[in-house]
């Protein structure tokens, strides 16, 4: 059973976290992840985390679903179904070292890609790439926003179509985790409270709603210029606390 003030910690967390998604179209996921895997096992942080983002990452592609680029959200729905029937023969789930390691350095990928190796989702073929490592990234460390905004950031889409288009290739990536952790691996360390599962949807969408006025509001420049930094630091973060994890062992 967990404390009140663990469950308050989730559910500030939530809040707090959409609202950044809201904004950024990423980052949010990566605090919520870290914060779940420090509070919860890591199969129930995987249940709850999926459950929170699917409903904020839907939510957020119902409001700005007129800016939605349904080429690209098919061909990573693509990659991600694939993904999908191969890691259900795998079985596969990383320790929390491991997943704080990943969720760390997908960040920096960028950053070692050579100029015209640079993903775009705008080219042929990215999007469903985009499907394949994000949706392999996410089932072993739970989130994939950096290495997605990785194939976003060289984009032509304005700021509004880069959060709705992956928030609507994000939420259908987190009904998969879902599924994954909920079923396909079938652990009892995964299931989760039925009124943490309605907070944490009512939660989402409400930090959600407080963010549609302040993206409206930011310029396309900001836009791009806050994505980078934030996600940078919190890459470094997780990568030291992995580091840190993993030495302990």
């Amino acid at each position: 059973m967990l404390s009140i003030i663990t469950v308050t910690a989730i559910a500030v967390t939530i809040v707090i976290t959409s609202f950044i998604s809201g904004i950024l179209g990423m980052a949010g996921g990566m605090i919520l992840m870290g914060v779940l895997l420090a509070l919860l096992s890591l199969p129930k942080a995987m249940m709850l985390h999926g459950v929170a983002q699917m409903a904020a990452n839907g939510w957020r592609a119902w409001l700005w679903r007129h800016d939605v680029n349904w080429r690209v959200f098919r061909g990573t729905a693509a990659g991600a179904l694939i993904i999908l029937a191969l890691f259900s023969f795998i079985q596969l789930s990383a320790s929390k070292p491991v997943a704080y390691l990943l969720l760390g350095a997908t960040p920096f990928i960028s950053f070692f890609l050579p100029r015209d190796l640079k993903f775009n989702v705008d080219k042929r073929g990215h999007a469903l790439l985009c499907g394949l490592t994000c949706s392999a990234i996410q089932l072993v460390a739970g989130v994939s926003g950096p290495l997605l905004d990785v194939f976003f950031i060289h984009s032509n889409m304005h700021r509004k179509q880069v959060v709705a288009t992956k928030a609507s290739t994000q939420s259908f990536g987190h009904i998969l985790k879902i599924i994954y952790f909920g079923l396909l691996l079938n652990t009892a360390y995964s299931s989760i409270e039925w009124w943490m599962t309605l907070g944490a949807v009512l939660l989402a969408m409400l930090g959600t709603n407080l963010s549609r006025k302040v993206l409206e509001a930011m310029s396309d420049a900001n836009f791009r210029k806050w994505t980078r930094a934030i996600v940078m630091i919190a890459g470094s973060c997780y990568l030291t606390a992995g580091v840190w994890l993993q030495w302990l062992k």
